[in-house]
């Protein structure tokens, strides 16, 4: 029975909490850059469904996706990311 709760508890978390193979250009920053772009993309999807259904005040909403933005802005500019792409379009 516990080994059935263990598969139950992975199968919902893979569901409520999916990742994906990165297949971009494999590098350290870029690989944590795309997990913390994949983590704002589902929070903002929790946020956008909390407040279509009346759980979340459409102000606070934007406020934490605001919040979540620079969050993932400041992550971006931390990893280099901003400099390697100018860099290489020269």
């Amino acid at each position: 029975m516990a080994e059935y709760n263990s598969d139950k508890k992975k199968e919902k978390n893979n569901f409520l909490y999916p990742r994906y193979s990165y297949r971009g250009d494999v590098k350290p920053e870029n690989m944590i850059f795309n997990s913390n772009l994949q983590e704002f993309a589902q929070r903002v999807n929790y946020i956008c469904n909390l407040e279509t259904a009346g759980k979340m005040d459409p102000e606070e909403a934007y406020q934490d996706i605001k919040q979540l933005w620079k969050q993932l802005k400041s992550s971006r500019k931390s990893l280099g990311i901003n400099e390697q792409n100018s860099s290489s379009d020269s």
